[in-house]
């Protein structure tokens, strides 16, 4: 057993270490089947008490669009002139947006459960994508909180978005940015 974990331990750091944020993607169709897929094992993130809080709102083809346009409306008359286009042409390049949302459970204990796993969620599924060779990028925008752009993309009332996720091919994978070393930031209590 020893061994097994020694090997798999190596494989999870690497992976971990080489994922990246993709913000460029290839036009290239991503397939349902293999969304199902990764959402099946991201399934298996750490949750409380497996409450599961979360659910999923697909758009991917022709619907990107609604999506596109129920962001843009939530734009400044001055910033629909200045970014709109660009936003666009962005969300309808991106194969597939998946919008994760959870339940806004009203005991405060348990909403931050239920935040903290769908958070363990998203990592997750990014991680079992980035295996795949798929890139991700976690974004949460001012957008997610507005009426009607929660409205129109599906989003049920007591229910948070925890993030719209752009998932494609990556077109350009950034270079690594340097993390902090954890001896820079831990704090030990080992004697009495």
């Amino acid at each position: 057993m020893e061994s097994l974990h020694t090997q798999s331990t190596g494989a999870m750091a690497n992976l971990i270490k080489s994922r990246r944020s993709i913000r460029q993607f290839k036009s290239d169709p991503v397939s349902k089947e293999l969304l199902i897929e990764l959402l099946n094992v991201a399934a298996w993130a750490p949750t409380h008490g497996v409450r599961e809080p979360w659910r999923f709102i697909l758009y991917m083809e022709e619907a990107r669009d609604t999506l596109a346009k129920a962001m843009v409306d939530t734009y400044s008359a001055e910033d629909r002139v200045k970014y709109a286009q660009k936003k666009m042409d962005y969300f309808l390049h991106v194969p597939m947006h998946l919008i994760v949302v959870m339940n806004e459970d009203s005991r405060q204990k348990q909403w931050d459960e239920d935040y903290a796993a769908a958070s363990a969620w998203i990592q997750t599924f990014q991680l079992a994508a980035w295996e795949q060779g798929l890139g991700v990028v976690w974004k949460t925008n001012n957008f997610n909180y507005h009426p009607g752009f929660r409205e129109t993309v599906g989003v049920q009332p007591g229910e948070k978005i925890v993030g719209l996720l752009h998932i494609g091919y990556p077109e350009l994978i950034p270079p690594p940015r340097p993390r902090k070393d954890a001896q820079q930031i831990l704090t030990i209590h080992d004697k009495l």
